[in-house]
């Protein structure tokens, strides 16, 4: 049994759809960001960044979005998420799931949150704007010539988790779904059952 302690609509919501796809039993327990309980001692102690994910693998507490995903789909194989380890398209799929890591996700935090007084709060958004749409330029190419997946014919986590970032963006000034090849990826995935499961559980009701 895995216990995810999660946010609606954070960085939680890809191993939260990730436990759906597997089947995997486990609990939610939610962490109410609003009310500042991420930086509750007791939570600390679970993930010291004051932040979500976390989830308790073995009875020891886990976080980091990415290494989570990657941690449940080697424990499972069984549900073909990801290439297996020697495969031709494994090395392609760790390359994708870093990059959404480390090249976009910490872009939304600079939009989110600059952290500085105006006029720097502009700079800092600006230039995270840019590297988001860069990022879907660079997605949606890719989608045209390789796709209809990241990874060819078949979806993987990397897909799910492109679209939760691409949830992120539904509010910018460009949303993500302004790329069509990201749009039609947008659309496979939310067509799963885990995704609309992910939102009867955790009350989401923006970007159905």
């Amino acid at each position: 049994m895995y216990s995810l302690f999660y946010a609606p609509g954070s960085a939680s919501m890809l191993v939260h759809l990730i436990l759906l796809e597997l089947g995997a039993p486990h609990e939610l327990r939610r962490v109410d960001l609003a009310a500042g309980a991420q930086r509750d001692p007791e939570y600390l102690k679970l993930n010291p960044g004051g932040v979500v994910p976390t989830l308790i693998v073995d009875g020891a507490p886990c976080w980091e979005t990415a290494a989570l995903a990657l941690l449940l789909v080697e424990r499972h194989p069984e549900a073909g998420l990801a290439p297996p380890p020697g495969s031709p398209q494994r090395p392609k799929f760790l390359q994708w799931m870093v990059y959404l890591a480390n090249g976009l996700q910490p872009a939304f935090r600079w939009w989110f949150y600059p952290e500085v007084d105006e006029p720097e709060a502009n700079v800092i958004q600006a230039n995270a704007r840019r590297r988001i749409e860069a990022a879907w330029d660079r997605l949606d190419a890719h989608l045209g010539a390789h796709g209809p997946y990241l990874l060819g014919a078949a979806p993987s986590v990397a897909d799910l988790y492109a679209t939760m970032l691409m949830r992120w963006s539904r509010n910018m000034p460009r949303p993500a779904t302004e790329w069509p090849q990201l749009a039609a990826l947008a659309a496979r995935v939310k067509a799963r059952p885990s995704w609309r499961r992910l939102y009867e559980l955790e009350g989401l009701t923006e970007w159905p």
